[in-house]
């Protein structure tokens, strides 16, 4: 802990208000995620697309009362607050997170590249944790905030650290240099991921090895040789590996097997041979990343024999699916560590209000001297975010529990299997459950027995990407720029309800679904947001009131139906939007009907215009980009008339995600984002990625011989021996038979295979010949980022809206993110 006046000196902070000089062990930036508010300082951060200035009252009002800003502001409302004013909130961060750092002197591994960061520093953690007590980033918070959030985590009782490091562009690292400041140096894999920031590879790759610049020691492949030539002009001390002859530890063979790889390595004039416990490409270089390591650290060949057999796949995500009896399981079995488990938390909140919010935990592994403090601590975490229901797993948890008092209702269990004994699916129902495990309990075993049962299609949608993509449209935007989400259609396929909780938790300012019935099932999974509803008509009127939800009005005699039934509910100044056409002709307003619009308004005060709005017809596409602008021009020359004739102003929108893209001009004070929060655009400046991921399994695998045919109407022709699996998906599924007869393509193993005869209702066939190492359950990707939905549209010679939209409720959606 720090007083806030050591911490007023290390950033030399001018105090504008001074109410106290308490302590701090918690840093903040989200007053969303504050769980003890007296020991925490609030950084205000500004963005391009949010001002943390904006939320400091809040913050205060969660209980916070020290906080650091960037500009003077209004101290009316905080008076028992210790306000300090700097320069830049981010790097008042940084420089405190940098002086932490400094005071510890143990070994802290920094780790960088495009791609293996997060699971060299996860395999690093299982190979050494029981050597030594270890700090980490949680997750993979390796960004100009998260760096300084993990360093911060740093404890007396730790003697060794593993930080991870990640750049969107130049100028980043030289700052998380000084933050971590390691003594050892790795570098994974360099790929393309995250390139467009750089000029080139070579900046890019540059730009990472300045986190080395202090380091004791560089470890890194010899692969690619482009690579290997920007190294050797280093001036930090090497470690090398690879097949070269020249690396410290060469590689004489490696051979794949079932399920596993065996590798014949030398280092030092001894030669061994090793068994990695996995066979894809990226982990065995993880894994040879990791036993150059430990040879650094003085690991003899014969103890990291025996750990290797110890590593497990890391998580890379958290997971949230279907559960028994409407339960929702959250799966955050990556790691378990107090930060990690604040993090979960806060995403358990983020959970409709209506579901009991319940938590399954394990023990905390190594890493605690005072364990009492520890369990203190968690014990008060779960109940400031307000958990109902514990269930504890191990014996640390078993000797503490009286701690967890407060909590209503508690059992405890010494391990896995005792809580398998004692599982009783009646005890869930209507519950949000968050799974938190160490992985040497093993939950998975009750995430089984927690998880809805269906078939094995599975719809995943990453729900980081979905924020990612929201931010990188609000770079684009002016800061006075509200955004209007689109979650029609079950939110395009990825599910409504879960996006719309997201999308509020990012602040968005309002949500719009197609039909009444689809705000009314987001009420009730605790959205609070405002909801436009596009397509509205007299019968849904009633649960438009009862919901709060806001109708689109296109028609004279829909203004005048809705108006008469505004008189009969005494409703004053209820919120409506108008829609006029610009050109669509397909619904709304048009010059005509605006002075009979403004009359019918105007007598009387039963509904209010909040926005009005029109729809372009094609601004995605460059040769309508004339027409675009007639659109706009049009939409504000009828807005004008309407503020005249109204005599107040209103919110103005046109733009959707396309023109947000390539129509700046039009942003106006809101625009609507749909199908670009999903990722899916053939506009490529955005760097947008896609957010979902259909993938089924092999059910079964046959020999067809030539001659024969495959499927229904003999429409497979069979022209050669073939060997054809026939996976869990077909049309009853969503996938669309006009796929079918090799016009579509599924992607196995890194390989397109075409299907092959016509789709069914339940099954699809596909000719693997020419693909190698294929075997029944294994997984298909039938689209996501490696194959895009477009493609699948323009083989079936549709569009990707129709795809997403008609993927089948029975496909189970599992949502997960960082």
């Amino acid at each position: 802990m720090y007083t806030i006046d050591q911490l007023t000196n290390i950033v030399q902070a001018q105090i504008l208000q001074k109410a106290g000089s308490g302590t701090i062990a918690h840093l903040a930036m989200d007053s969303r995620k504050i769980s003890f508010a007296g020991e925490t300082l609030f950084f205000a951060l500004s963005a391009a697309f949010r001002d943390g200035h904006d939320f400091i009252v809040q913050a205060y009002k969660k209980g916070v009362r020290n906080f650091i800003v960037e500009k003077p502001i209004p101290l009316d409302a905080l008076p028992e607050a210790t306000i300090l004013q700097v320069p830049d909130s981010l790097l008042a961060l940084q420089q405190i997170a940098a002086y932490h750092r400094k005071q510890f002197h143990f070994p802290v591994i920094g780790i960088t590249g495009s791609n293996g960061k997060t699971i060299v520093k996860e395999w690093l953690f299982q190979l050494l944790h029981h050597d030594f007590n270890i700090v980490r980033s949680p997750k993979s918070y390796n960004s100009q905030i998260g760096v300084p959030l993990s360093v911060w985590n740093i404890q007396q009782a730790n003697n060794f650290g593993i930080f991870e490091a990640g750049i969107s562009t130049t100028g980043e690292m030289p700052n998380l240099e000084k933050i971590i400041s390691p003594t050892i140096g790795i570098l994974t894999n360099i790929g393309n991921a995250h390139s467009e920031g750089f000029e080139s590879e070579t900046a890019k790759l540059k730009e990472k090895m300045q986190l080395f610049t202090n380091a004791g020691v560089l470890i890194h492949s010899t692969h690619p040789t482009w690579v290997k030539e920007i190294i050797r002009h280093s001036p930090t001390p090497k470690m090398s590996w690879g097949f070269d002859a020249e690396a410290d530890l060469q590689i004489l063979s490696l051979e794949k097997t079932d399920q596993q790889t065996r590798v014949s390595l030398s280092y030092r004039n001894e030669t061994e041979e090793l068994v990695l416990p996995f066979y894809d490409d990226a982990s065995i270089e993880n894994c040879l990343c990791c036993i150059c390591t430990l040879l650094y650290l003085n690991y003899s060949f014969k103890k990291i024999k025996l750990l290797l057999p110890t590593l497990e796949p890391v998580a890379m995500r958290l997971e949230q699916k279907r559960g028994i009896h409407n339960c929702i399981l959250i799966n955050d079995s990556y790691s378990n560590d107090f930060t990690s488990l604040q993090i979960a938390l806060d995403y358990l909140q983020q959970q409709n209000p209506a579901l009991q919010k319940t938590v399954i935990l394990t023990d905390f592994p190594g890493g605690y001297n005072e364990k009492s403090d520890l369990y203190h601590s968690v014990a008060a975490l779960l109940a400031q975010k307000q958990v109902k229901k514990l269930i504890g797993i191990g014996n640390d948890l078993m000797l503490y529990r009286s701690l967890f008092s407060g909590i209503a209702n508690t059992v405890f269990y010494a391990d896995t299997e005792s809580a398998i004994q004692g599982f009783q699916s009646n005890d869930f129902n209507h519950e949000a459950i968050l799974l938190k495990g160490a992985r040497v309990f093993h939950v998975e075993k009750l995430a089984a027995l927690l998880e809805e049962k269906v078939h094995q299609t599975v719809l995943e949608i990453n729900l980081h990407t979905v924020v990612e993509n929201v931010k990188k449209h609000q770079q684009l935007l002016a800061p006075s720029t509200r955004i209007m989400a689109i979650v029609k259609a079950f939110g395009y396929g990825s599910g409504a309800t879960e996006v719309a909780l997201l999308l509020q938790n990012l602040n968005i300012a309002y949500l719009a679904v197609a039909y009444a019935d689809e705000g009314v099932l987001l009420r009730k999974a605790g959205i609070h947001l405002p909801i436009m509803v596009m397509n509205t008509d007299e019968a849904a009127f009633p649960a438009l009131i009862d919901y709060d939800l806001e109708p689109e009005i296109f028609s004279i005699s829909l203004l005048q139906k809705f108006l008469v039934f505004a008189t009969k509910n005494t409703l004053i100044n209820y919120p409506v939007h108008l829609k006029l056409d610009t050109g669509m002709h397909r619904l709304g307003f048009e010059e005509t009907d605006l002075k009979e619009v403004a009359n019918l308004l105007k007598s009387n005060n039963l509904i209010e215009i909040k926005t009005v709005f029109s729809h372009l017809v094609g601004s995605e596409d460059p040769d309508l980009d004339s027409f675009t602008t007639y659109q706009n021009e049009l939409f504000l020359h009828l807005c004008s008339i309407l503020e005249k004739e109204l005599g107040y102003g209103f919110i103005r929108h046109i733009a959707n995600s396309a023109a947000v893209e390539r129509h700046p001009g039009l942003q106006h004070q809101m625009v609507r984002l749909g199908i670009g929060m999903y990722g899916v655009t053939d506009n490529k400046t955005l760097h947008l990625q896609q957010v979902a991921t259909l993938k089924t399994t092999i059910a079964q695998i046959k020999t067809v011989a030539a001659g024969e045919s495959v499927g229904y109407n003999r429409k497979g022709k069979v022209l050669r021996p073939s060997k054809i699996a026939t996976v869990r998906l077909g049309y009853a599924d969503g996938y669309n038979r006009r796929l079918g007869n090799g016009n579509g393509k599924m992607l196995l193993n890194g390989k397109l295979a075409p299907t092959i005869g016509n789709i069914c209702m339940d099954m699809t066939m596909l000719d693997i010949t020419d693909i190698a190492d294929v075997q029944a359950d294994d997984e298909v990707i039938v689209f996501g980022p490696q194959l895009p939905v477009m493609e699948l549209a323009k083989w079936c010679d549709t569009i990707p809206y129709e795809i997403l939209t008609g993927i089948s409720q029975r496909v189970k959606r599992i949502f997960f993110g960082e």
